[in-house]
């Protein structure tokens, strides 16, 4: 039986300038206290003082964008759409330019951007775009700025902030992300110019023995939460992105699961160290797979090791985990998405935040050739729907790109650009 409310401490009763503890009770050990006792409450209730109890963050309580970046959050992570990364900085667009034979300009890069956000019914399944800063501030051949051509379609615009990737000193080939130099200025510039959420990439060398150090983890952690701080600060939704990246070598599926598990809960403890609003945050990760040497898992063991690590190491205050396609092909991509939502309802949204998966057979037909333009938004527009039916579980086939096979990504070493 439990033990009788105690009786306020006889020293107490009747004297207006000490609380009185009334109404309900909680149990420590042997003894029984009122739940008010955590309250300041005079004698009379006409008369009642509450001491405020502050659950959230100073950072939090004086940020005039927390509600704001909540429903961003929110938003972008709606059911049946997901995220275009479109973010590539102009060396990577130019090596992917290259590929259809066409020169690294900024009017080609222009081009290429306008096929991919002017696609009519984009809107239907991608929520947000994330743009290099030279597209942000780019328009069509029309004059129209593309944050306008985004927003018109209900897309979020948003902005990579990183700038780039430098070794480690002292490690194997690990790196560390550059940008925290003057991030607070650009985020207010982007955030001027529509910007309404950013994108910063660590990325976290695996194998089967050494990798990674925890010097390399712990670094990223750290990168991680200064800047999703900053980007909260100044009105931006940061989207955390820890890559256990995909790579040569043949350790197994175990090994990437337990390493993206630590590396998940690392960067976690650093968010909350910095009191960044998880509401107000999206995830980025890797779906858990094997090394390159090792045969392509079916959907249904990438989706049981994937789900697993992020029920073990993220909290589910966070709206939306959206998983990038790594050296995914398009079609694996999508069926990998569509086994995750055979689990089962989860805290968060589980989609897409998908590049070369959105963009490759896009960029193929297209080939910078105008009677080409329709086809290849058509071809954009497919892919984005059969990830958005992967996304509600619902996707059956067939993949408007079929086929394919992983892909080894050269990480670029270098500062804003590279």
């Amino acid at each position: 039986m439990a033990a009788p409310i105690a009786a306020p401490p006889a020293n107490l009763q009747g004297k207006s300038d000490q609380p009185n503890f009334i109404l309900g009770s909680a149990f420590l050990g042997t003894k029984s206290f009122n739940i008010l006792q955590i309250l300041h409450i005079s004698p009379s209730l006409h008369n009642l003082r509450i001491r405020h109890i502050f659950m959230t963050s100073e950072f939090e309580r004086r940020n005039p964008y927390s509600e704001e970046l909540k429903r961003t959050a929110a938003y972008i992570a709606q059911p049946g759409k997901g995220i275009l990364a479109s973010d590539e900085s102009n060396a990577t667009t130019g090596k992917r330019l290259a590929t259809v034979g066409l020169d690294n300009t900024e009017a080609n890069r222009q081009a290429w951007r306008e096929l991919l956000y002017s696609a009519p019914g984009l809107g239907n399944y991608i929520s947000g775009t994330i743009m290099f800063e030279e597209t942000l501030f780019q328009s069509t051949r029309d004059g129209v700025q593309f944050v306008d051509i985004l927003k018109k379609q209900g897309i979020v615009p948003g902005i990579k902030v990183d700038t780039g990737l430098q070794p480690i000193d002292g490690t194997d080939g690990e790196t560390a992300t550059q940008g925290l130099d003057g991030l607070g200025e650009r985020c207010r510039r982007y955030y001027a110019q529509g910007a309404r959420f950013a994108k910063w990439r660590a990325v976290i060398k695996v194998d089967s023995e050494k990798h990674p150090s925890s010097t390399s983890i712990l670094e990223n952690a750290h990168g991680l939460a200064r800047y999703a701080q900053i980007a909260q600060a100044n009105g931006l939704v940061p989207i955390v992105e820890p890559e256990v990246t995909l790579g040569p070598g043949d350790y197994s599926i175990e090994r990437t699961a337990y390493i993206s598990e630590k590396v998940n809960s690392h960067v976690f403890r650093f968010l909350n160290e910095y009191n960044i609003i998880l509401e107000g945050i999206l995830l980025k990760p890797n779906m858990i797979l094997p090394g390159l040497d090792v045969p392509t898992p079916p959907p249904e063991e990438v989706a049981k090791y994937t789900l697993r690590t992020m029920m073990r190491s993220v909290p589910g205050a966070v709206p939306g985990i959206h998983f990038l396609s790594g050296g995914m092909s398009e079609e694996e991509a999508t069926l990998n998405l569509n086994a995750l939502q055979a689990y089962g309802p989860t805290p968060w949204s589980l989609t897409f935040s998908y590049g070369r998966a959105l963009q490759s057979s896009t960029l193929k037909i297209w080939s910078g050739k105008e009677e080409n333009w329709k086809a290849a938004q058509e071809r954009l527009v497919a892919l984005a729907r059969a990830n958005s039916e992967a996304q509600l579980g619902k996707y059956t086939g067939p993949h408007p790109s079929p086929g394919g096979t992983r892909i080894l990504q050269t990480l670029r070493l270098g500062g804003a650009g590279k």
